[in-house]
């Protein structure tokens, strides 16, 4: 998969870097696949990066994805909203 930065701003209110980029791939990358990435690159936590979207448009292998990177899991648990568990 390719990597290349779009934007990346620092929001110091939520303790929290706010990046885009964009990733080449055959086929649509899972957020696992995503965070690991991000994780890589930016040189933080897997459980401190929230991913937000994974965008592509119709028949184009490039994605678009926006991703939070917090500076701690505490500060990701505080802002982000939770996910409601499956009933088994």
């Amino acid at each position: 998969m390719e990597f290349k930065k779009i934007k990346e701003t620092q929001n110091p209110l939520f303790k929290r870097k706010e990046v885009q980029f964009s990733v080449h791939s055959n086929m649509t990358p899972s957020h696992v696949e995503i965070q690991n990435m991000t994780s890589e690159k930016f040189s933080s936590d897997i459980e401190a990066i929230a991913i937000k979207k994974i965008q592509a448009k119709f028949g184009s292998k490039t994605f678009i994805i926006d991703a939070n990177i917090y500076s701690s899991k505490e500060a990701k648990d505080k802002i982000e909203p939770k996910v409601k568990e499956k009933k088994k």
